[in-house]
């Protein structure tokens, strides 16, 4: 039956057709230009969605489905086993992509996978057409998600980067240059024993983070000699400390890949007579709320997640509409926050302080 063209009244469902007479435009432009159709410019698929949602006007789901062969949603599975699965800043990821997805009217759709499940969730969700596309965080070097997706044919995104580069797309943090800025500064304090614990291996994080450390001691002309073992808590980051504390030569300084694990240096500078802040200096990184309440709050890097999640939405849905993966690539820098745990110098080091922002070309902050 066709829709009968009166303006939309209280209590009746906005249609296509008040969109379309709101704009001026035909009701064929409205629909390519809410389903994202490329010969539609950006400026009027912008009113349109603007225009969409003032009036209330909602597409039906299932017929809009049944048309176009999308559902209008963004995937994100959250795999529980991940150490860090529930972590405060998710909140903040999750309200970034879905008011990402809100700016062009899709929705999210949120799956939780446990162990040993994580890929027949990703095949459920693409089966009951639950979603276009999936954004991939916590990515790995070789990364069976990335796989199983570009055998099926089903756009993605990552939040990290992966090991293969082919065919993917991604939005990730400039940790490398965050790790650099972290040796740089400890360095200019006088600290040439600088110690690295890095975090889970075989997640890409893990070894860009490495990578970036080893490159920021070799600038310094520092041995990056005093590696530890990859830690991703408290218990792991103290055990890590432990045995770099007690090498014949030990470190005054550390640089860890995640907050999480630095936390535990407390732990092991305490247990041989020395304090965090005085006798040792330490820069952590992903900026958590735990690391402030630390005394000394913990030095970090902060990486603003409601920022990237909104950003990621944006890029995934311009991949499933069917731009290059290759043109979505994208880095972002974290954000120094500069505290007490990196404040003390190595005995003989310059007076100053290990974090002034105005000597760090890295945009760190007081």
């Amino acid at each position: 039956m066709e829709e009968i063209d009166t303006p939309p009244t209280l209590g009746r469902r906005a249609t296509i057709s008040d969109v379309a007479r709101d704009m001026g435009v035909s009701k064929g432009t409205v629909s390519r230009a809410l389903n994202g159709h490329p010969d539609i410019a950006d400026s009027t698929r912008l009113r349109a969605v603007r225009t969409a949602a003032r009036l209330g006007y909602r597409p039906l789901g299932s017929a809009q489905a049944i048309r176009t062969g999308r559902c209008r949603a963004l995937g994100l599975v959250i795999e529980t086993g991940e150490h860090d699965a529930h972590r405060p800043f998710l909140a903040a990821f999750l309200a970034g992509l879905s008011d990402g997805a809100a700016r062009e009217g899709w929705t999210l759709t949120v799956a939780t996978a446990p162990e040993g499940d994580t890929l027949a969730t990703y095949r459920r969700l693409i089966d009951d057409r639950k979603a276009d596309g999936f954004v991939l965080p916590r990515t790995r070097l070789r990364d069976p998600r990335v796989e199983m997706l570009r055998t099926a044919d089903v756009p993605f995104v990552l939040f990290g980067r992966h090991g293969d580069p082919v065919g993917c797309a991604w939005f990730d943090i400039d940790m490398g240059a965050a790790m650099r800025g972290s040796v740089a500064r400890l360095a200019r304090a006088g600290h040439r024993r600088i110690a690295y614990v890095g975090g889970s291996p075989g997640h890409t994080y893990a070894a860009l983070r490495e990578e970036g450390f080893r490159a920021g001691m070799a600038a310094e002309g520092l041995s990056a000699d005093l590696i530890g073992p990859g830690a991703v808590d408290r218990g792991g980051g103290a055990r890590a400390a432990a045995v770099l504390l007690d090498a014949a030569d030990p470190p005054t300084a550390f640089v860890y890949a995640l907050d999480a694990a630095a936390l535990g240096l407390w732990r092991a500078a305490r247990a041989r007579g020395l304090v965090v802040g005085r006798d040792l200096a330490v820069i952590g990184y992903d900026g958590t709320p735990e690391g402030a309440h630390a005394e000394p709050p913990l030095a970090t890097w902060k990486v603003d997640t409601h920022a990237a999640g909104l950003r990621l939405a944006e890029l995934l849905i311009r991949r499933v509409r069917g731009e290059a993966p290759e043109g979505l690539r994208e880095l972002a820098p974290a954000r120094y926050l500069d505290r007490g745990s990196a404040a003390c110098t190595a005995i003989g080091g310059p007076s100053g302080g290990a974090g002034r922002a105005d000597a760090d070309p890295t945009g760190g902050e007081t």
